[in-house]
């Protein structure tokens, strides 16, 4: 039979582990606290440094259009001859300058688009427009460039019915144009091919298939993340900011929706994006 004395001296021993408890759960209590102010400290000092570095990109990217505007109007005027003919290497070099120029507003457009992304300032503006009416423009846009290069045919394929779609078409538009311009930059001869058609429920897939150098397998998974290039002769000579696909990526995910790319080296490259046929209407205020 259990004492008294027994029962009491338990009762120490657990109440003296109980306090032990207490004491070892408060000072965890502390460092916890302690761990999350850090984190908060440290998660505000980074939203810092994107604030001004989106501020930066910004400010960069504007102070940058005014001058490169300026050069463009200027070789263009020199182009059409208004301050009288060019011969032959002055037209070459004008028009080499003015190359240089469009790549660099390019980039900064690129920029400013990234700069707003990041600050959470790009609005979506959804409206009803027909697919056909979307692949109309981009054919007159692109006609030009095609005509220049007879070596690559640029087809834009009857898509299967289709509803309205309800979604930001500057920007898919976008996203478009430079699947485009990057099929016809590395397809040095063959074919581009854009089409169309439904994926899934409420959702359409857009298409750019070309039939040029290809891309490496190890390079696919990097190819939408920010200034990524790919590694080949081509990209060498003809530069770019490697941040159109990215942007890609971020628009199409605003819009609701993905990209995705496959390739074989040496037969060619299909990039796609999947958008909602309507976009959500609570998505209709931008992000």
């Amino acid at each position: 039979m259990t004492s008294t004395t027994d029962i009491a001296a338990e009762l120490e021993r657990l109440r003296a582990e109980n306090a032990a408890l207490r004491t070892e759960l408060e000072e965890t209590n502390q460092g916890v606290l302690a761990l999350y102010a850090e984190l908060d400290q440290q998660a505000e000092q980074l939203k810092e440094v994107s604030d001004l570095k989106s501020r930066f990109l910004s400010y960069m990217s504007h102070e940058f259009r005014t001058p490169l505007g300026s050069i463009l109007s200027i070789t263009r005027l020199l182009e059409e001859g208004m301050d009288g003919p060019l011969n032959d290497e002055q037209l070459r070099q004008v028009r080499f300058v003015s190359s240089a120029a469009v790549e660099l507003r390019d980039m900064v457009d690129d920029l400013l688009d990234l700069a707003k992304i990041e600050a959470g300032r790009i609005s979506i503006s959804p409206a009803w427009f027909d697919l056909m009416d979307l692949f109309s423009a981009l054919r007159g846009m692109f006609r030009p460039l095609v005509d220049d290069a007879h070596h690559v045919e640029l087809v834009f394929e009857e898509p299967p019915p289709l509803p309205m779609l309800y979604t930001d078409d500057k920007k898919l538009a976008q996203i478009l144009r430079n699947f485009i311009s990057n099929a016809l930059k590395f397809t040095p001869k063959g074919r581009v091919a854009i089409s169309a058609r439904p994926e899934g429920v409420g959702f359409v897939r857009f298409s750019v298939r070309d039939t040029g150098i290809g891309i490496p397998e190890h390079m696919l998974g990097a190819l939408f993340e920010d200034f990524i290039q790919v590694d080949t002769p081509i990209q060498k000579r003809l530069r770019g900011t490697g941040l159109g696909l990215a942007l890609c990526r971020r628009f199409a995910e605003l819009l609701g929706g993905s990209v995705g790319v496959s390739s074989v080296v040496g037969e060619g490259s299909e990039f796609h994006v999947i958008v909602p046929i309507a976009l959500p209407e609570e998505s209709n205020d931008g992000g």
